[in-house]
């Protein structure tokens, strides 16, 4: 169970990372310049170089399960993809202290309480779904904390914000949160296909046979996440910044954001099965929590809160520290 939090904790801190490359990518790149090829990197080209290589026979499985077996976790996938591609939406529109803080609170409360009432109901009328609720509720006060402190941040400092496209930005955030959270779901109804992935002829052992899961749900991320990326470099005639001068760098920078994402989703993906039954939804709000609280200090060390209102910088402050108290009471729960 300590090595199954110790990779919570690794994923949350590469999850709470991957957007901050992105504040180095040249001004004036096109959103899908930069965004196209991450999401290729991260859901396609990631998972079919490093899948065969964690799961044993990878592509002799994949063909081995029935629909029924696989249209969970790519479902779940596909819609985790549209919402991976409206965060990339709201940093560009609010920062990443905000949107993290947004788009992963929503997480915490959908991709917890989600899969908790799904697949161990009953565990609501115990102590641990007591105190189980009462982490989330506490992680969940520390975001709307987090979210306030950063939406004054953005409204007093000296770049503020036009009132219509925070709204916008933060709309898009709530509705990545929704749509990000499918990807404990997909976890939630991969127990088969991990059940196949571990038995004869197969023969994976259990950490291994999660990858499987893993990558059903980033091929199915691909489809709409790339879709839309290529709708877009479509749509704003786009196509030629992926070829033009100087795109090495974003690339580079691309590249760069696909590792921290895949090592985060990989990272939970091995780590929650070790948490016990409830390691999807518990482990899902520990790593929110703690991906919120690295998004935010990422946004300190790339300027985002420099000349902020003082009370910006003392809530935010505060909202740190009831996401620490709500992880703690999270993983008390989970070891009950």
């Amino acid at each position: 169970m300590t090595t199954g939090l110790m990779l919570i904790v690794l994923g949350a801190l590469c999850g709470g990372s991957f957007g901050l490359p992105s504040k180095f990518v040249r001004k004036g790149t096109p959103w899908e310049t930069l965004w196209g090829p991450f999401f290729f990197f991260a859901t396609i080209l990631l998972p079919l170089l490093a899948g065969p290589a964690l799961v044993k026979d990878l592509f002799g499985l994949c063909g081995s399960l029935t629909p029924s077996q696989w249209i969970g976790p790519v479902v779940f996938g596909f819609l985790w993809g549209l919402g991976s591609m409206t965060l990339g939406l709201s940093f560009a529109f609010v920062g990443l202290s905000l949107a993290y803080a947004i788009n992963y609170g929503v997480q915490i409360a959908f991709g917890m309480i989600v899969p908790a009432l799904i697949f161990t109901p009953s565990v609501f009328g115990t102590a641990k779904g007591a105190m189980m609720l009462g982490g989330a509720a506490v992680c969940i006060l520390g975001v709307v904390a987090s979210g306030k402190a950063a939406l004054l941040k953005e409204l007093s400092g000296s770049a503020a914000q036009a009132p219509r496209k925070l709204g916008k930005g933060i709309a898009v955030a709530v509705i990545s949160g929704v749509l990000c959270a499918c990807y404990a779901l997909a976890f939630g109804f991969g127990g088969d296909v991990m059940k196949q992935a571990s038995a004869a002829p197969f023969d994976n052992p259990g950490w291994r046979a999660s990858f499987a899961v893993t990558a059903l749900a980033l091929w199915g991320g691909s489809l709409s996440a790339c879709g839309y990326c290529a709708q877009q470099l479509t749509a704003n005639k786009t196509w030629c910044t992926l070829v033009g001068p100087g795109v090495l760098p974003v690339y580079a920078i691309a590249f760069a954001m696909a590792l921290l994402h895949d090592g985060a989703i990989a990272c939970f993906g091995v780590g929650s099965p070790m948490l016990g039954a409830l390691g999807v939804s518990v482990g899902y709000a520990i790593f929110m929590s703690l991906a919120i609280f690295t998004g935010t200090v990422n946004g300190f060390l790339t300027g985002e809160w420099r000349g902020a209102d003082t009370r910006a910088v003392h809530g935010i402050r505060l909202a740190l520290a009831i996401l620490v108290v709500g992880v703690c009471i999270l993983a008390c729960a989970n070891a009950m």
